[in-house]
Formats: C-alpha cells, sequence, structure tokens
C-alpha cells in the first residue's frame, strides 16, 4: 500500500492539471457521477496521508490506491481504468485497482492537516497529544493509525522503531515523556528520509529493519511477527529493541550469537 510520500510524489506529478477543465471523465467506479465532473475546473491537487485528492468547484475526489492500485499520466493500462479525466488538448490522468469516492469541495472542513506526516501544517503538538491520549495502544498499532500519524505505512513502523530502539509490542503509556517525543519526531524525520530515498530509487537500499534478515546493530537475526491488531509484519531485534514495560521477550527463532561466532553444521 503506497504510504504517504509516495502520495506526495503522485500529487507533484500532476501538478500540470491543476487549473486545468475537464472535459472528459470515465471510469468504472461506483457511485460516481462522471457526467457532473465534466466542464469542472480542477482547484487544486492534495493529498493527506495515503488519499490523494482532486479538489473541484462543487465536490472534491478521494483516490486512495489500497494494495496494488496505480496511476498513468497521458498514457493507459491494458485495463478499464476506476477513474478516467481527459482534457482538451488530449492529455489525460487515469487511476486502476482504487477506490474513489466523491466528498463535498470543503477538504479542510474535513481534514486535519496538523497529523499529517508530510504536510507543512504538521503540528507535533497535536499529534503526541493524540498519541498520549491512547496509553493502552501497542507503539506497532500507534505507528499505523492514521489518526494519530496519517501516511504512515508498515515501513514507517518498522523503522521508526527500529532507530529508537523500541520493541514493537511496547504500550505507548509505558514510554518515557521523552521516548514519545522521539517517537513523534522520528515519524515526521523518516517521512522527508523516505521521500528522497523514493524519489531517488534506492529506498529499499537504506531499510535497516523493514524485510531485513539482520540487525546491523547486534549481528544477530530479526525477529519477524504479525503483530497488533492489524497483524502487519513486524521485523526486529529482541536485544537492542527495548520492550515498555518490561516483559519476557519474544526469543528470536535461530542463532543469536554474531556470525564470527557461528560454526556451519557438519556435512
Amino acid at each position: 500500500m503506497p504510504e504517504g510520500p509516495s502520495i506526495v510524489i503522485l500529487r507533484e506529478a500532476a501538478e500540470g492539471f491543476a487549473g486545468r477543465t475537464i472535459t472528459r471523465a470515465s471510469g468504472n467506479s461506483k457511485g460516481v457521477d462522471f457526467a457532473a465532473l465534466e466542464g469542472q475546473p480542477i482547484v487544486a491537487l492534495r493529498s493527506w496521508g495515503k488519499h490523494f485528492l482532486i479538489q473541484l468547484p462543487t465536490l472534491a475526489l478521494r483516490i486512495h490506491l489500497l494494495m496494488f492500485g496505480s496511476y498513468r499520466i497521458n498514457e493507459r493500462k491494458d485495463a478499464v481504468p476506476r477513474l478516467s479525466l481527459g482534457f482538451d488538448d488530449g492529455d489525460e490522468f487515469n487511476f486502476y485497482t482504487c477506490s474513489v469516492k466523491t466528498l463535498p469541495p470543503d477538504l479542510d472542513a474535513q481534514y486535519d492537516w496538523r497529523i499529517d506526516v508530510m504536510a507543512d501544517q504538521w503540528d507535533p503538538r497535536v499529534v503526541l497529544k493524540k498519541l498520549r491520549a491512547q496509553p493502552d495502544m501497542l507503539v506497532c498499532d500507534a505507528a499505523l493509525d492514521q489518526e494519530i500519524f496519517s501516511g504512515a505505512g508498515n515501513i514507517f513502523k518498522n523503522e521508526v522503531l527500529f532507530r529508537i530502539r523500541v520493541h514493537p509490542l511496547s504500550t505507548v503509556g509505558a514510554l518515557s515523556a521523552a521516548k514519545q517525543r522521539e517517537l513523534v519526531a522520528e515519524m515526521r524525520a523518516y517521512a522527508f528520509d523516505f521521500l528522497r530515498w523514493k524519489k531517488a530509487f534506492v529506498l529499499k537500499q537504506h531499510w535497516q529493519a523493514h524485510t531485513r534478515r539482520i540487525c546491523p546493530r547486534c549481528d544477530i537475526p530479526f525477529h519477524k511477527a504479525h503483530l497488533g491488531k492489524t497483524r502487519r509484519r513486524s521485523f526486529f531485534c529482541t536485544r537492542c529493541q527495548k520492550q515498555y514495560p518490561p516483559a519476557a521477550l519474544i526469543p528470536a527463532r535461530s542463532d543469536s550469537r554474531p556470525r564470527s561466532q557461528r560454526t556451519l553444521p557438519a556435512s
């Protein structure tokens, strides 16, 4: 599922459509009045978390790319688009395998930009207050909660918790005030690292925990588990990522000795 920085890249790629008038609209999204879109100018292209927003005078279109959604600018896939917008010079904007919903046009009344990890209006004080209001929540769930960290996803969760050395089964309320602030700050910082690396096509090269097998700090195997209410994959080190409150940590499933001390089995 594309995370917030990927939606920012989509928004930037589509900037040329702002101010232009839709001359053709079609697709197979249910509940969308395509005829009502024709003749409307695009007032603004915005993003909030994982939502791409096309603001028109009388309504807005909310596009969520889900797990496998995609888009094409001035080209098409061999598939029927969920939404296709055409313009008078032949340019077009096509979306596939996604969710398309209509919203009232006043997006500021519907979205809290202060919790969007990519937004200029990001307010860490508001985010910290929302985080602290969920003391019993596991941090692996808090990092994915779109009402706390809009735009963050599973990559964020694994990378940020590794950065701040927190076990994913920790609870929010058991973290110190300093560690809670560190979580908020690193979620914001990682958002822009993600964006920079994604634009340079080197994002995966910078993963330290997500999908990795060996902890780069401790040189022992990462543990992999589907944790929290979301059951999303977590990759974490049981040595350097501390659990709050202290508990019997899940042991690593394989040899936890440094690789230099391991021996191969006899053949």
